[in-house]
């Protein structure tokens, strides 16, 4: 059995290894995803982002256990950021979820973000459609917690979840503009603490604040102790109401063709980057810099001149 009839069979070691192969990348990986990509489309893919500390896998687990508690399986992506340093990852979200582990109807699968700006890594897209593929019910992606640049989930994701805490500092810039709109349900977590009323106030002012609702949805704004499991039910409920209001609004095939924009959008960045790379040797490489650092050549010249290697325009 190839590795993706393992994985379509259910088979978790499969996954796992075509989980290495997407991270890694290269035409085997592309390949794989091309034999897989007519079995996607069914998983619920919900994006769960917040500032660091904010309790962001706290809340995946509670909600991936409540979810197994009703019989529906979760795969779970965890992105952790890239030392810019040493180019590592702790990966320590798979630690902080360990109370999942041992369950067959739950996936884990931490992921470095490898520099990637917008909160979630290269490889997350792919990811979602392996575990979509191997039949995952809903698959959650826990961001890297970078705060309000942190949009690309919400072009990943049907439902996007955004969590507030009391005390931050300064609420408002917390949850200004951004952030904010990307928020499909907004939770305010840790809400056992002081000052929990006065960010559900503040989040409810700046809804009201934002032309909302949009196509027929405005955010909820829940509480949630996720240490406790408090809230999770709600939660769990407003995100599946969204999913049933964005198919019932027909918004739902709009957002597919708005995410599968992006990801045509980025491989085709990524896929000319690398044909770039393997038509063009590395001293005409640094020839081009060395133009650049000295201003006889300016930056997008030198651009066109290296994609007019790989895609000459064709004559007017």
């Amino acid at each position: 059995m190839d590795l993706a009839q393992a994985l379509l069979a259910g088979n978790r070691r499969a996954l796992a290894q075509a989980l290495t192969l997407v991270e890694t990348g290269g035409p085997q990986a592309r390949a794989l995803l091309g034999t897989l990509f007519a079995h996607t489309g069914r998983a619920h893919i919900i994006g769960v982002t917040g500032a660091p500390g904010a309790g962001k896998s706290t809340l995946v687990t509670a909600l991936a256990a409540h979810w197994r508690r009703t019989g529906r399986t979760v795969g779970i992506i965890a992105v952790d950021p890239t030392s810019p340093f040493t180019r590592g990852a702790l990966l320590g979200d798979r630690i902080r979820m360990q109370a999942l582990s041992g369950d067959p109807g739950v996936f884990i699968r931490s992921m470095a973000s490898r520099g990637r700006l917008g909160g979630i890594a290269r490889a997350t897209g792919d990811a979602v459609a392996l575990l979509d593929a191997a039949g995952f019910d809903l698959v959650l992606i826990e961001t890297v917690g970078a705060g309000q640049g942190e949009v690309e989930i919400a072009a990943a994701a049907h439902t996007t979840i955004v969590i507030e805490i009391p005390g931050a500092g300064d609420d408002i810039q917390a949850i200004k503009a951004g952030i904010l709109e990307i928020a499909d349900v907004l939770v305010v977590n840790k809400a056992d603490r002081d000052g929990a009323e006065q960010t559900v106030r503040q989040l409810r002012a700046m809804l009201s604040l934002a032309d909302l609702p949009v196509d027929g949805w405005t955010p909820p704004v829940l509480t949630a102790v996720a240490m406790r499991g408090e809230g999770i039910e709600a939660i769990a409920t407003a995100a599946e109401r969204h999913l049933a209001y964005l198919r019932e609004s027909g918004r739902l095939t709009r957002r597919e063709q708005e995410r599968a924009g992006r990801e045509l959008q980025l491989i085709l960045q990524e896929t000319a980057l690398e044909r770039v790379h393997a038509h063009v040797a590395p001293s005409d490489w640094e020839a081009l810099i060395a133009q650049i650092v000295a201003r006889a050549l300016d930056p997008y010249a030198a651009a066109n001149r290296l994609l007019d290697r790989v895609l000459p325009q064709s004559g007017g």
